[in-house]
């Protein structure tokens, strides 16, 4: 990466941690503090809980959409600002209501396809998914961040403290974004209406797309099911299965640098693609067979490394397929379809672990996975390496 590559992308980087911080840190803790609202049932605590991820989805097209009409960094600021008012009624909140408002105002602050399409303005083809990578490094750390610091920092701030924290965050983050951040080449604005209808008609994006949405899907059935394994298999409190997952992302990351070595310098993108996808499918199917701490930390550890890489690599596809005037309107869709598997996923395995339990959700999830290779070829790998 040159100088310009190196600042956009560290200070992207930045940007997008100290959102996701504040947006994961209450997430261990808000189910057992949302008791003390006002009118809380279990049903609004659990929409208090999820509402951002519904809210995400359905504005990233939007947010898409405006940034290849009027900008990527005056979206992201608007973006940022939202987010940090949600956080502020969030924390103000006396009852459950008000919490469920401010919580969705977190998630309508949708970033992410505007600052995956500000990355892919400011990189060449070549080093893009390596950038991806880093952003995408950059929210599994502020994940691991979050579970060990939130139930601290709750405990210390209590959760309104906790929200006003994460207001704090996004002002910071708004600051670095104006100051650090360079300016993208100025383009001809393409109209809503074209962005989105080149965003839908390209079939080429249809394969990322679906894959997205599976991936994500898939990521969030892991997530009902694991805990429960861990608790009820290997005896582990809640309180301690961060000291799983920590160790297992970070092992994760290491092969990172060669599998991207293989994908961008080698040419050997679909490969590693479809290899990344077989082994985090093997890996879930493997869970089940689970009985000790050292075989859930490899097998979560392989599926680790198989979702970063592909987290990593699916929106540098998505930038490199995309027409360059619609590029934000075909991340906004990338996006929907990521926050709409998350949402899909997490309601799915909560159904399929009532009537089958962990073992049955982790082998439709892997199973899920396994389906993706059917249609992963039809992506034009051809031009997304020459692009």
């Amino acid at each position: 990466m040159n100088s310009l590559e190196r600042r956009a992308v560290g200070g992207l980087a930045l940007v997008y941690w100290l959102r996701m911080l504040g947006l994961f840190m209450v997430l261990p803790v808000l189910a057992a503090y949302a008791n003390d609202y006002t009118r809380a049932t279990p049903v609004l605590i659990g929409l208090a809980v999820g509402v951002y991820g519904l809210t995400q989805a359905v504005l990233q097209l939007p947010f898409g959409l405006a940034s290849d009409r009027v900008g990527r960094i005056p979206v992201i600021v608007f973006g940022l600002v939202v987010f940090l008012a949600g956080s502020l009624v969030a924390a103000s909140a006396q009852t459950i209501e008000w919490l469920i408002i401010g919580r969705a105002l977190q998630g309508a602050g949708a970033v992410a396809a505007a600052i995956n399409a500000l990355l892919a303005d400011l990189t060449r083809p070549s080093v893009r998914t390596t950038a991806m990578a880093i952003l995408g490094i950059s929210i599994g750390m502020a994940f691991l961040v979050a579970l060990m610091i939130g139930p601290v920092l709750t405990a210390w701030l209590g959760l309104a403290g906790v929200f006003r924290l994460a207001a704090v965050f996004a002002f910071v983050a708004i600051l670095l974004l104006l100051m650090l951040i360079p300016r993208p080449e100025r383009r001809e604005p393409t109209t809503l209406i074209s962005g989105l209808r080149a965003a839908l008609r390209d079939s080429s994006l249809h394969p990322l797309y679906a894959g997205i949405f599976v991936l994500h899907a898939a990521m969030t059935a892991v997530f009902v099911a694991v805990p429960v394994l861990l608790s009820r298999r290997l005896g582990m409190e809640a309180g301690d299965q961060w000291s799983v997952f920590a160790p297992a992302m970070l092992v994760s990351i290491l092969p990172l640098p060669i599998l991207i070595w293989l994908a961008e310098r080698r040419g050997h993108q679909a490969a590693v693609v479809l290899l990344c996808i077989a082994m985090a499918a093997v890996a879930l199917v493997g869970m089940t067979q689970v009985v000790a701490t050292g075989s859930m930390l490899f097998a979560l550890s392989l599926y680790f490394a198989g979702f970063n890489l592909l987290e990593a690599t699916m929106p540098s596809l998505v930038s490199q397929a995309a027409q360059i005037e619609a590029r934000g309107a075909a991340l906004g869709m990338y996006s929907t379809a990521q926050f709409l598997g998350a949402f899909t996923g997490g309601a799915a395995g909560g159904w399929i672990m009532s009537g089958w339990g962990m073992n049955g959700v982790l082998i439709a999830a892997g199973a899920l996975l396994a389906s993706w290779l059917l249609f992963a070829p039809r992506t034009p790998w051809r031009t997304l390496k020459t692009a």
